[in-house]
């Protein structure tokens, strides 16, 4: 048997009256997932504890196998092992987005954050900028760590961790009420920002109409984390399909292999057929387990942008899902196939909610009819539900 998860971030959401009354997930064109519906069990997972931050670096650990509340230490050290930062035990590490920040306001503080991620910027830009930020201002105390887009890292060597405001639950706010208690990360905010604004790379920006990335924003800060290995945890040897260095880092962590892609860029015109082929190709050269991880609706989520979380959830669907139903049926692998959500990030509110998520799971062996079925937020509330991501997945990798 072969065990395949496809994970689309922050899939699930909200009725909207846009959308007549239905979520982005119900609305999308989705055939392929209308088809295994009616042949799947379909329900609800709760992948985020409370007492713990909601996001995709705590629900990702829980769909896992790894309690969140016994193993998260905070996000950017997750990160900083998908990107080999090497990481002493008193450092501490934060994630550095480069973000929009609008500059009429007279003081920085009053500066409002507009776009978390600077409209995606893509890698290539993001490097420059990094390399003008690492040359200002990096010492024996601090190294930046050039990442995916927007995302980067800091690590403060024997720091202080602090209490930092995750930029997407903050856009189209003043900045002042969410800046670090501590005087240097204050101050590498302000000064990273009056050298990016001005930078050639944002002007040339600015003049393509795009969002200049013109700060840093400092959140997810944790110390080095330790987790057991996936395939001592569940016996199966695993790998890793993502854009994203979040879930490169859990996957050094618990030992599953992360599988390259080249055009995966985690955007709504990533590489989605080659990721499903990725993932194909290493369960049919041995390997049990294969995770493929979509940023796409996430992405669209926090932009508040419902059309387009349809269109990352369609392309999920089509040149996803039906790519490796199609080569694993075709070969005569015998599969099990779990889609959901890591959580919730709705339109309305553009971030994350705590609300359950519902799952698909089917299973190539089973012959279960249900005519009427559909896989969607409002369908997958009269089916099982799972208190945990982690009793999901003992369901899920029984045979």
């Amino acid at each position: 048997m072969k065990y395949l998860i496809v994970l689309g971030d922050g899939m699930a959401d909200e009725p909207l009256e846009r959308l007549r009354g239905k979520t982005p997930l119900a609305a999308a064109h989705t055939p392929m997932l209308d088809a295994l519906a009616r042949k799947s069990e379909i329900g609800t997972v709760q992948t985020v504890p409370n007492g713990v931050p909601v996001g995709s670096d705590t629900a990702n650990l829980s769909i896992l196998g790894y309690p969140p509340e016994r193993y998260y230490t905070g996000r950017a050290p997750l990160e900083a092992l998908g990107l080999g930062v090497h990481m002493n035990k008193n450092d501490i590490v934060l994630r550095a987005n480069l973000v929009t920040l609008r500059t009429e306001a007279a003081a920085f503080s009053q500066c409002v954050l507009l776009d978390h991620s600077a409209n995606e910027i893509s890698t290539d830009e993001a490097a420059i900028l990094m390399d003008v930020i690492r040359g200002e201002f990096e010492n024996s105390d601090i190294s930046f760590h050039t990442g995916t887009g927007y995302r980067h890292l800091l690590c403060w060597h024997n720091g202080v961790l602090p209490v930092l405001a995750q930029p997407h639950d903050h856009l189209g706010e003043p900045i002042g009420a969410y800046l670090p208690q501590q005087p240097l990360l204050r101050e590498l905010m302000y000064k990273s920002h009056v050298i990016l604004d001005r930078h050639p790379v944002n002007q040339a920006r600015q003049a393509r109409g795009l969002h200049k990335a013109n700060g840093l924003w400092f959140w997810g800060a944790g110390t080095p984390v330790q987790l057991p290995p996936f395939r001592e945890q569940t016996g199966k040897r695993g790998v890793m399909v993502s854009a994203t260095d979040l879930l490169h880092g859990i996957a050094a962590g618990i030992g599953l292999e992360s599988v390259p892609v080249s055009g995966a860029d985690g955007s709504l015109h990533t590489n989605f057929t080659g990721k499903a082929m990725a993932a194909v190709q290493a369960l049919q050269e041995g390997a049990d387990f294969a995770f493929v991880h979509l940023e796409a609706p996430d992405e669209m989520g926090h932009q508040g942008d419902a059309q387009r979380k349809m269109q990352a959830i369609s392309s999920i669907d089509q040149q996803v899902i039906a790519t490796v139903f199609r080569e694993l049926d075709a070969a005569g692998e015998a599969f099990r196939l779990l889609v959901l959500p890591d959580h919730a990030t709705p339109v309305r509110c553009r971030t994350h909610t705590r609300t359950p998520v519902p799952y698909l799971l089917y299973d190539s062996t089973r012959t279960e009819q249900h005519a009427r079925q559909q896989y969607n937020e409002a369908q997958a509330q009269y089916g099982r539900y799972f208190p945990t991501g982690s009793a999901l997945l003992a369901h899920f990798l029984q045979k």
